[in-house]
């Protein structure tokens, strides 16, 4: 079951220009909750404070209670998907999946150092793991390929895989159906409202009115840094004030 994120009064400035302020966003768990907003209006920044990429100068950010803003991004038990596909080159798709449960491994060191039989069985459950990551993205034909061979929608659907060997509880999307195909997005949406029906909690980054519209249980608008409305899909369509500030560029 996905975890209840608690955003609360998170600010953080650049050179005295605030980027996110006093944003207060709360996601239920099993919701898939999408943040949209114009160009500049604090969506990036606003991911990175949840993710563990930047601090806040001010306000928590806590996951079932527990607060999560002051740990490593490593240890807040999220899985992310950047906008800009990150894989580890001269590794395989498949070890580039595995790499995603290495905060779940519990053999230790030593084990692992000496390649104990308990090492080896938990790098047997997690190599099965990855495999069932990649074919629900829909890239198991390239397991066995170096990982900076793949073209961009299998890079993007690769991080995908790799976010959710971890087996999070909180899964963060910044754009990721930026740059894809028809078909690749289509295949994004369906996978995204699987893991919807299976009780992921998720929040979503987009651009893209039409991608939010269909997935998302509620719509968070930033512009200029701040919350300007949340809502159902349709109640915040039909919002003046995001017409005026994002859905009208959009349309444009």
């Amino acid at each position: 079951m996905g975890a209840a994120l608690t955003v609360a009064g998170a600010s953080r400035s650049f050179g005295g220009v605030y980027a996110v302020r006093d944003v207060d966003l709360t996601v239920e768990p099993g919701e898939l909750r999408a943040v949209i907003g114009p160009n500049g209006a604090g969506k990036s920044t606003l991911f990175a404070l949840i993710g563990g990429q930047l601090a806040p100068d001010a306000g928590t950010v806590e996951l079932d209670g527990r607060r999560i803003d002051r740990l490593p991004a490593h240890r807040r038990g999220l899985g992310v998907v950047f906008q800009a596909a990150r894989i580890f080159t001269g590794m395989t798709a498949l070890e580039n999946v595995m790499v995603g449960a290495h905060g779940t491994t519990r053999a230790g060191f030593v084990k692992a150092a000496l390649r104990l039989p308990p090492f080896r069985a938990e790098e047997r459950e997690i190599e099965a793991r990855a495999r069932e990551c990649l074919a629900r993205t829909g890239i198991s034909e390239w397991a066995g390929r170096p990982a900076e061979t793949l073209p961009l929608g299998q890079q993007r659907a690769l991080q995908l895989a790799r976010a959710l060997c971890g087996q999070p509880r909180l899964l963060l999307l910044d754009e990721p159906a930026s740059g894809l195909r028809a078909g690749e997005r289509e295949r994004l949406a369906v996978l995204l409202g699987e893991l919807r029906r299976e009780g992921l909690t998720m929040l979503l980054v987009e651009h893209d009115v039409g991608f939010v519209m269909r997935l998302a249980d509620r719509v968070t608008v930033l512009d200029l840094g701040r919350v300007i409305a949340q809502g159902r899909p349709e109640q915040v369509r039909a919002d003046s004030a995001v017409i005026d500030a994002y859905l009208g560029e959009a349309a444009a």
